[in-house]
């Protein structure tokens, strides 16, 4: 048995915590938000300090080079029903860190989570993973104050790494972005300021019932967390503890189920693999940089950068003032989608374990052609237009109210994304729904996507967001 594996799992069964029961997160989360200066202004693009628009391209840059760029991108595709397009997108090819320390009290790991605002949070304050910085921010290009706890996660003071994994972002907004998603386990006394606060992983992910709460940057480091592979005398063990509370019925055990077993799982890794490898041998994604100037159906004005229809999405600027931040004032341009989103797991019992409807998903930024996503995918919420509308769409919004296992509202990264924020749900399938499914989908157990999570660009962001929802307790 992998003791880390098995501190994790202990983690995520673990409700109890001998410094603040969950209840009182919300109201700790509160306080911190009175307690701290926020003030976030629209600012015209073009009187953002420290950004402006490059003169030859049209690009929008800082004025360092660093952080971040609105470039425009040119995109063919022999992958669905649209083969060409462009479109603006962030390019930030720096790997940033998003890092928790987790710590053992009583035995029992405990997650030193950070109550952060960034300026497109709908709510300001969300829990944050310890560290979350890129490398901007952390070499101080900003000239302001290194982020805390940075000494744990470069190197500099003695940490033990549990995970370390590149992981990708928003496929359809960043251009091959990725961040090091990092947990390392500490021994030593640490000085905890008041805005940090020890909660288990089962806490956390009790919290993400919860509307926005949890940010999308803990989200991705915890859905990185794999429990272990166990027989199938050890998952029964589980069924007869349940069938001794009373609670045969339980979702989250039979969630818990998926994630341990590989016995009974309808595909092999192997045959995963193959599907995922055939797929991106078959289709093509030719992504090439062009002047945000020059393209097609976009356009630049002094307060945004649009489609000239209005869909999908627009850049915005801001002007920020956070009290507690290693910068407290600062411009920037942020993304507001047009229209929340839509992310969706259909789950279906086949061998008597749970399995997910795993999408093969092409969008543009993607590191690799394709990454598994969630069974429904709507991003940008134009979604029942006739060239984008997804398979098994009309089945999620139909679900009936016995089917729906999981529901709740989860936001997107506040550091680029202005109040996005995008419904998570987990359908259970009806008895009619079918085993057979598209070229481009397959069944998954649990067990098997957190095994894919370990190697880079296979889970995109959204399937990892809603992955780290599902509780086992």
């Amino acid at each position: 048995m992998n003791t880390t594996e098995s501190d994790f799992l202990l983690s995520a069964l673990t409700t109890t915590n001998q410094f603040l029961d969950t209840e009182a997160v919300q109201a700790w989360v509160k306080r911190q938000n009175d307690e701290v200066v926020v003030n976030i202004h629209h600012k015209k693009l073009t009187e953002l300090t420290n950004w402006h628009f490059d003169e030859n391209t049209g690009d929008l840059v800082h004025d360092s080079g660093k952080f971040f760029s609105i470039v425009g991108i040119d995109i063919k595709t022999n992958w669905g029903k649209v083969s060409h397009w462009q479109q603006p997108i962030i390019n930030q090819p720096e790997i940033g860190f998003l890092g928790i320390i987790v710590k053992k009290f009583n035995g029992i790991l405990y997650f030193l989570m950070q109550a952060k605002i960034e300026p497109g949070n709908i709510n300001y304050v969300q829990l944050s993973p310890t560290l979350q910085a890129t490398k901007s921010n952390y070499t101080k290009v900003h000239q302001g104050k290194a982020p805390l706890f940075l000494e744990y996660f470069n190197g500099t003071k003695p940490a033990n790494v549990l995970i370390d994994q590149l992981q990708s972002e928003q496929g359809a907004r960043f251009l091959r972005k990725r961040n090091r998603n990092i947990i390392v386990e500490v021994t030593e006394e640490l000085e905890v300021p008041s805005n940090f606060i020890w909660l288990t992983l089962a806490q956390i992910k009790e919290l993400l019932k919860y509307d926005n709460l949890v940010n999308m940057d803990t989200r991705t480091v915890i859905s990185c967390i794999k429990f272990g592979t166990y027989s199938e005398e050890v998952t029964e063990f589980y069924h007869t503890l349940s069938i001794g509370k009373g609670n045969t019925s339980s979702f989250e055990l039979e969630m818990l189920i998926s994630a341990l077993s590989a016995s009974k799982a309808k595909h092999s890794i192997d045959r995963i693999i193959s599907w995922v490898t055939n797929l991106k041998s078959t289709f093509d994604l030719e992504v090439s940089k062009m002047p945000l100037k020059d393209v097609n159906h976009w356009t630049t004005d002094e307060y945004s950068i649009h489609h000239v229809e209005g869909k999908y999405f627009k850049v915005i600027g801001v002007e920020v003032e956070i009290g507690n931040r290693e910068v407290q004032r600062w411009c920037q341009p942020l993304v507001e989608s047009s229209q929340e989103g839509l992310m969706a797991f259909i789950v279906k019992k086949i061998n008597g374990v749970y399995h997910f409807l795993v999408q093969a998903k092409l969008e543009s930024g993607n590191f690799d052609v394709i990454e598994m996503a969630p069974t429904v995918q709507c991003l940008t919420g134009n979604y029942r237009q006739r060239e984008y509308e997804p398979a098994y769409l009309d089945y999620v919004l139909t679900a009936k109210p016995e089917q729906i296992r999981l529901s709740s509202y989860q936001s997107e990264e506040g550091g680029r994304f202005y109040r996005e924020q995008n419904h998570n749900l987990i359908i259970e399938a009806d008895d009619d729904f079918r085993e057979e499914v598209p070229e481009n989908y397959i069944w998954m157990t649990l067990n098997q996507m957190l095994s894919f999570i370990q190697y880079n660009n296979y889970l995109n962001v959204e399937a990892r967001s809603l992955i780290s929802c599902i509780r086992f307790v």
